[in-house]
């Protein structure tokens, strides 16, 4: 069995919305990024590649290169689970924490591990996901960006 643990944090923008495990979220203000910016997947990508031990998202996806711009998240998930496949490992489970002091993001969380088990053709009872914030501490706390945490288990395929 492997482990890989990942974290992402994007600082807001003038924005509408964010996009936090493929859900679109209506907000006050965006996510600077290359792509949609979804601190959700991206370290949940990095938790599934450090698990394979093939590097961050940041090598498979780098914010130089053009087919990215505005990529949604979704779709290096997709890949980072056909990597895990080719390197001979099935996830097992996966946990992730968003931090942020707002948007409150409870009516989300649902569609979050939807989107990610069907991504990682998982069960949803194999995707946990919740939200903290920090009380007020740190960048997050300030309403300065969100970050997120996520850690996965894999095993080898039979």
């Amino acid at each position: 069995m492997r482990i890989g643990l990942g974290y992402d944090a994007h600082r807001f923008k003038e924005g509408d919305r964010i996009v936090l495990g493929g859900v679109e979220i209506p907000f006050e203000r965006g996510l600077a990024a290359h792509s949609d910016g979804d601190v959700v997947l991206h370290a949940l990508c990095d938790a599934l590649l450090g698990g394979i031990a093939l590097g961050d998202i940041g090598h498979h996806f780098p914010d130089t290169d053009p087919r990215w711009r505005g990529a949604s998240s979704r779709q290096f998930l997709r890949h980072v689970r056909r990597l895990v496949d080719r390197e001979g490992f099935v996830p097992v489970n996966v946990d992730i924490v968003v931090i942020a002091q707002a948007p409150k993001l409870a009516p989300y969380l649902g569609q979050m591990r939807q989107n990610i088990a069907e991504d990682l053709w998982l069960t949803i009872d194999r995707v946990s996901i919740k939200a903290t914030t920090t009380e007020g501490m740190g960048f997050e706390g300030r309403g300065e960006g969100i970050a997120a945490q996520a850690i996965a288990l894999l095993e080898p395929l039979p």
